[in-house]
């Protein structure tokens, strides 16, 4: 069996994956920013010959780079994010190579993501927000496609898990702002100035969907993220079932092997 942890920023997916781990040790976690067989974000995808170049422009963190890069087809990929360097706008530039934030046309980016999901053919797995929320996020915010649309292209992947054991583990909000206040509070620097909420606030404004739609702030953020989860349950509920469990946020038991919804 194989497990997606999904749901909101700041529903818990963090903690029920280091919970998961403790309780079943055989299990293979696999978190945001490492490699993983059916998920991309915050890493680079380029080819070969792309890749020879960022070794050569990177020349001084050539070993951490190598160290970071697995092969894949004939493309490699690079967990930049997990390559500790002061060298100036180092991430920045590997960001660029990032499947997500439009730097893909959609079809490119669907064929991509669709590809590496069929291809997976590992077990045992606990994976974090691989399924849905990078997908949908860039889906709707940067190829602003509508709800049916999305729905669609999850029944292309459901196609291609055919014959794979997964169960999605959704992790349900009701109050999202509340959850994402907690995480405000949390990914803060050693000054108490907030990391990761005028970034996500920036990523959200300066999106196409939100550009076009005239949307900005605090109150349309979370309007987005209300719509993103009313979406994913949807997708799990039209096009997962069977291979989906619906949990409270950080209020459910801890047996990944039941089926059911709780609550």
């Amino acid at each position: 069996m194989n497990y997606f942890i999904e749901g909101l920023q700041g529903s818990g997916k963090s903690t029920l994956v280091k919970k998961l781990s403790g309780k079943y040790p055989d299990y293979k976690a696999i978190c945001e920013g490492e490699y993983s067989p059916v998920e991309l974000a915050w890493c680079a995808y380029v080819n070969k010959e792309t890749y020879s170049d960022i070794l050569e422009k990177y020349n001084d963190i050539r070993s951490e780079i190598v160290e970071k890069s697995f092969a894949e087809d004939d493309h490699m990929i690079i967990c930049y994010t997990k390559i500790i360097t002061d060298i100036p706008g180092f991430h920045k530039d590997l960001e660029k190579y990032e499947i997500y934030n439009g730097n893909l046309d959609s079809g490119s980016f669907k064929d991509i993501v669709l590809r590496r999901i069929h291809n997976w053919n590992s077990d045992n797995n606990i994976f974090e927000c691989s399924l849905f929320q990078n997908i949908v996020e860039d889906m709707i915010l940067f190829q602003k496609k509508n709800d049916r649309q999305i729905i669609d292209f999850y029944e292309k992947v459901k196609d291609v898990l055919e014959g794979k054991e997964y169960r999605i583990m959704y992790l349900w909000t009701k109050d999202i702002a509340s959850n994402i206040d907690v995480i405000r509070k949390e990914r803060t620097d050693d000054k108490g100035n907030e990391m990761w909420f005028p970034m996500m606030l920036g990523y959200f404004d300066n999106s196409p969907y939100a550009k076009e739609k005239g949307l900005s702030g605090t109150e349309d953020l979370l309007e987005h993220f209300r719509h993103r989860q009313e979406l994913e349950i949807r997708i799990c509920k039209e096009i997962f079932d069977g291979h989906y469990t619906l949990l409270k946020s950080k209020e459910y038991p801890l047996e990944i092997e039941k089926a059911g919804t709780y609550f």
